[in-house]
């Protein structure tokens, strides 16, 4: 048996009630005690003087891909930046795609979701169950809570790749959810602006969501389109493409009554800002009349997300003989030329994460205009030979999301709603150029956004990045310090606390102002940096 006591802190217990000042008291891997200021402390095996420094929960980040990385034996190094910004647990199996349940005869399919790998799987799973007793064996090196994917469930259990499912195809997916959900899935996840779920109709997706709701398990969504123009919906269509897709998704849970999580509320392309509003009244007013709707964001103005996110679903599914129909890409540039003069993108707004083909790592990091003057051709031309010899796997950061740097008032407004929960969304890799999300989301949103701008208060920050979030997914031991509860931690210098965000070329860095961070008891920062192998994280199954 182990004792740490974590000595005369500003402890914000997650709550959202004012901070005080006292001790908490671990024993093994659980909060044994919290203690007024004024209270003697017991003798414990390690004291940590966090005087002059806040002490809170660890971090949920409700948005999470991570779980692509857990099986790998050595993901702890590849997911250290985590716990170095005070992450502690993941919500993971977002936008669709988990890495259960698995079908051994889609696997050419199931290969698609590469670019969310590090590396291929040895895939030794097929049901959510056995995944998440592989985790169990790995030891996740932070928590993890897994939704199941819609698309995923698709692949595994239908023939039928995009479109209708025949009855039979629709019932097998619907128990499979239902299996997954007896076997620890935390809820379902909607991946509406990827193949296969952008060609969804909206009857199956009400179907998976009923058995949702049967459960009572929440059911977060990529929208079919995150701006006013999309490759989901035709180009002439007369309502804003993204605030469409909102009202179909809030349609929908009205009728089924679960409950939603609108995955990354962002705003796509400079011309889509201006619908923020609209979206977020949308949201109060369903919220309003009983629909039990919440989003989450990251507070930067770039998102990872595929190469082909651009693309419309009528070129996609011509691929790949329409990226050599000299016809196909006459009407495909007309199309894209369009769309961002209307959306307000240039090429320069497109750059490159990860490549994902071999010999172009040199091009982690650039944007598409830069690319294109590499390969001395358009910027239309480099992007779809990139999409083209990537399979559509090129990883990309997309820029314009909810603002750009000095014209951030769509991002605050966003992030400052009560019902905005924090997220990463980061694709990590080991290579490439990283998402500033995966280094600095939680550090940016105490310190630059907090702090120094004042958007909110520091004790509603906290919990809506700890409590709230664990509350939202059926989290019941941990998201506040109180006695009993998971020792999950974190204790920062609310004055220094900060993301480094990328600058003149420079990736993002490890944040400022983690000092410590426990997971289960598990002290795994000590003084900003992850402890080498440390992995004391557990699988939270619901």
């Amino acid at each position: 048996m182990s004792t740490t006591l974590i000595k005369s802190g500003r402890i914000i217990d997650g709550t959202g009630r004012n901070s005080f000042d006292g001790h908490v008291l671990i024993r093994d891997d659980t909060i044994d005690d919290v203690l007024p200021s004024g209270a003697a402390p017991p003798l414990t095996d390690e004291v940590i003087d966090a005087s002059g420094q806040a002490v809170c929960p660890g971090f949920i980040d409700v948005h999470s891909h991570a779980d692509w990385l857990l099986p790998l034996h050595d993901h702890h190094d590849l997911l250290a930046c985590f716990p170095e910004q005070g992450i502690t647990t993941v919500v993971s199996g977002n936008c669709g795609f988990s890495p259960a349940p698995y079908n051994p005869a889609a696997a050419p399919a199931f290969s698609a979701m590469g670019l969310l790998l590090e590396r291929p799987l040895d895939v030794a799973w097929c049901t959510m169950g056995q995944f998440l007793d592989t985790l169990d064996q790995t030891r996740p090196a932070v928590n993890v809570a897994e939704l199941v994917g819609h698309s995923t469930v698709r692949l595994a259990c239908a023939r039928t790749r995009r479109g209708a499912l025949v009855r039979k195809e629709l019932a097998a997916c619907l128990d499979t959810v239902r299996k997954s959900f007896d076997e620890g899935a935390c809820g379902l996840s909607l991946g509406l602006g990827y193949d296969p779920g952008m060609y969804s109709p909206l009857e199956e997706i009400e179907a998976f969501c009923r058995v949702a709701s049967e459960y009572g398990r929440p059911v977060t969504v990529h929208l079919k389109a995150l701006s006013i123009l999309s490759p989901t919906y035709p180009l002439m269509t007369l309502k804003a493409h993204n605030l469409l897709a909102l009202q179909e998704m809030i349609d929908i849970a009205d009728r089924t009554g679960i409950i939603l999580q609108l995955s990354h509320l962002v705003f796509v392309g400079r011309r889509s800002w201006g619908s923020s509003r609209k979206a977020l009244k949308l949201v109060e007013n369903a919220r309003s009349r009983g629909v039990d709707v919440m989003f989450d964001a990251f507070p930067y103005t770039c998102g990872n997300t595929t190469i082909n996110a651009v693309l419309p679903f009528w070129f996609l599914a011509r691929a790949p003989q329409a990226y050599r129909s000299r016809v196909s890409r006459m009407h495909l540039k007309a199309e894209m030329e369009a769309g961002f003069a209307l959306l307000g993108f240039t090429y320069r707004d497109f750059q490159i994460m990860d490549p994902a083909v071999p010999g172009m790592e040199g091009l982690a990091g650039l944007t598409m205009d830069e690319v294109a003057g590499r390969w001395d051709m358009p910027p239309f031309d480099a992007y779809l030979r990139l999409s083209e010899e990537s399979s559509g796997s090129a990883l990309m950061l997309f820029h314009t999301y909810s603002g750009e740097p000095g014209r951030q008032e769509v991002i605050e407004r966003v992030l400052s709603h009560e019902l905005c929960l924090f997220e990463t969304d980061a694709v990590v890799k080991s290579t490439g150029y990283p998402n500033p999300a995966a280094k600095g989301t939680f550090p940016r949103i105490l310190g630059p956004l907090v702090r120094d701008r004042k958007l909110f208060g520091l004790e509603q920050a906290v919990n809506r990045a700890t409590l709230a979030g664990a509350q939202r997914f059926g989290i019941t031991d941990r998201g506040r310090i109180a006695k009993g509860k998971a020792a999950d931690l974190v204790i920062f210098d609310p004055e220094t606390v900060s993301d480094v965000p990328p600058e003149d070329g420079r990736p993002a860095g490890r944040p400022r102002g983690i000092v410590h961070v426990f997971i289960n008891g598990g002290h795994v920062v000590r003084e900003g940096a992850f402890t080498g192998t440390a992995r004391h994280g557990r699988v939270l199954r619901r």
